[in-house]
């Protein structure tokens, strides 16, 4: 299915061809991740917000002339349950060329949530774009997909002077922590000597999660056992963690004490879609090196 798909979904929803059941699970997930707009009828305290239904979701996500309207009904999309299907996974892939970077933040976000490892080239087209939310959706979203494409434009990000924003350069910590290579090693101690201090508590928690061990941001020490440990894959990651992508989490807001049906939306933190399972433990696999 491609982006007339989803045209032509929006189309059919205005009809009335979408099934009860589809709305409601709209309806609630719009509610519970705050997407919600003002009424200006005023007649009752619960008429002043309004969710967004299906229908002006997807005309707002394929609207030609707003990209603000095109952002917010492609993140209104995402989130809701039925967010992952294929009409949708079209529309996202097709936002990240969209010519307004809020909007390829948003794809960039709603593939990685969505996504799945050949979705990480595309995304990766947006690494280093002058946009500085864009670099670190595009970031933020390769912590949740794995290829190995990305170490490299992810190290790059490490780098003050080619990553000036130090949370997206934080982000590429966290999400290098998923590769067993030591170029990702030898990065992430270079990492620790940054000027900012939540890079290096990025770095050293990957490097806790890829070896095992526990240096603190002591890079001397690091340096040390990078050096007694020689290249090879089991000398580095015999200890080796597992990583899980990091995820948001917040209290409930006061909408939510009101309809206390409606869930916070805290997801649970979990391996990255495409990341290799360990047969016998479960957990992932690093790949073996030269």
């Amino acid at each position: 299915m491609n982006i007339a798909a989803v045209k032509g979904f929006a189309r059919s929803v205005v009809r009335g061809a979408a099934p009860a059941m589809l709305l409601g699970a709209f309806l609630l997930s719009a509610c519970t991740s705050g997407g919600v707009q003002k009424k200006g009828s005023g007649e009752s305290i619960l008429e002043l917000f309004t969710p967004m239904t299906p229908a002006e979701a997807s005309r707002w996500a394929v609207d030609p002339h707003d990209p603000d309207k095109r952002a917010r009904g492609m993140l209104m999309l995402a989130n809701a349950p039925w967010g992952g299907e294929a009409p949708y996974l079209a529309l996202y892939e097709e936002g990240l060329t969209d010519g307004d970077p809020g909007v390829r933040a948003v794809a960039a976000r709603a593939l990685g949530m969505h996504g799945a490892p050949e979705h990480v080239p595309l995304i990766l087209e947006n690494i280093a774009s002058e946009d500085r939310l864009l670099r670190w959706e595009t970031v933020r979203a390769l912590q949740r997909l794995h290829n190995p494409v990305a170490v490299k434009p992810l190290i790059e990000r490490l780098t003050p002077d080619k990553e000036p924003d130090p949370d997206v350069r934080a982000s590429a910590a966290n999400a290098l922590g998923q590769y067993a290579e030591p170029q990702v090693v030898d990065a992430l101690i270079a990492a620790l000597e940054d000027r900012n201090l939540a890079v290096c508590r990025a770095a050293e928690q990957s490097l806790h999660t890829l070896t095992g061990q526990q240096f603190g941001l002591d890079i001397g020490a690091w340096v040390e056992w990078r050096k007694a440990s020689g290249a090879s894959a089991s000398g580095l990651f015999a200890s080796r963690g597992e990583y899980q992508y990091p995820v948001y989490r917040r209290d409930k807001k006061l909408i939510e004490y009101i309809w206390p049906w409606a869930e916070v939306p805290n997801e649970v933190q979990a391996a990255p879609v495409g990341m290799p399972v360990r047969a016998e433990s479960g957990q992932s696999q690093p790949p073996t090196q030269p």
